[in-house]
């Protein structure tokens, strides 16, 4: 798999994800397991198999949590270049015929929040500005057509 690129604040975030599910979550399912099987027989025990439930959801997200932190490239401050977009880039973006200008950070997957101006490097705009430089226009397909987006500002 190729290594997916991140901020070194995202894969932070997503260590101490990590750590908080295996040391405190695991524990508390533990708990609930071990509280549910004092309750007596198994075959028709509900609080157990929520419990069962329950453990193997967490189990599923700390494996997906491990897999994308050992398939991470670390994207460094120092490397982000102003010249073109990439990422952690913060980028000021105009709509082609419009004067509505929007302010993005290019963020992995896992941290995009439009709500927060954080989008994906994947999201069609991510993926159609990246390494464009200040002039550049580029065109995102969407449901609504074509969009172009000039690109008017890139910084760290």
């Amino acid at each position: 798999m190729a290594k997916k690129q991140m901020s070194r604040e995202g894969f932070e975030k997503l260590q101490n994800e990590l750590n908080e599910l295996i040391t405190v979550k695991r524990a508390e399912v533990a708990q609930k397991l071990k509280e549910a099987r004092s309750y007596g027989d198994l075959s028709e025990n509900a609080e157990y198999d929520e419990a069962k439930n329950e453990q193997a959801i967490l189990e599923a997200q700390i494996a997906e949590l491990q897999h994308t932190i050992d398939n991470a490239e670390v994207v460094d401050d120092s490397s982000i270049s102003v010249d073109e977009i990439g990422m952690s880039s913060v980028i000021k973006i105009k709509r082609v015929g419009t004067d509505k200008i929007e302010t993005f950070t290019i963020v992995g997957t896992n941290h995009a929040n439009v709500k927060e101006g954080k989008i994906s490097d994947e999201s069609p705009i991510g993926k159609a500005a990246m390494r464009k430089k200040v002039g550049d226009i580029f065109t995102v397909s969407a449901p609504a057509g074509e969009l172009k987006f000039e690109v008017l500002e890139i910084s760290k």
